[in-house]
């Protein structure tokens, strides 16, 4: 009884189930799939990677926490971190309102 057909159909399975992107004796991937990249050959952003905060806002929202706390404190550390900022304008007169 010969075991031949039944290894090499063995070998078969193993290598279809792989499937083409590996190679079944190094089990190093093959690099047969195309890159990810549009057409200028530049490569695209993962689709899970949300878009960058423009820093106008953050300041925004770190302004309006300030102004909701309310304190000279949350005013002072603002206008520290935001000393050019318009907004920082605005802070200083709520500290002075707060400083009466």
């Amino acid at each position: 009884m010969k075991m031949y057909p039944l290894s090499a159909g063995l070998l078969g399975a193993l290598v279809a189930l792989a499937g083409p992107d590996h190679l079944p004796f190094e089990g190093l991937p093959n690099m047969a799939g195309k890159a990810n990249a549009d057409e200028s050959g530049n490569a695209l952003r993962a689709p899970s990677v949300p878009p960058a905060r423009a820093p106008s806002a953050a300041v925004a929202e770190e302004y309006e926490l300030a102004r909701r706390k309310g304190t000279v404190d949350a005013f002072q550390l603002f206008i520290a971190r935001h000393r050019d900022d318009p907004l920082a304008e605005k802070a200083r007169e709520e500290l002075r309102r707060l400083s009466r």
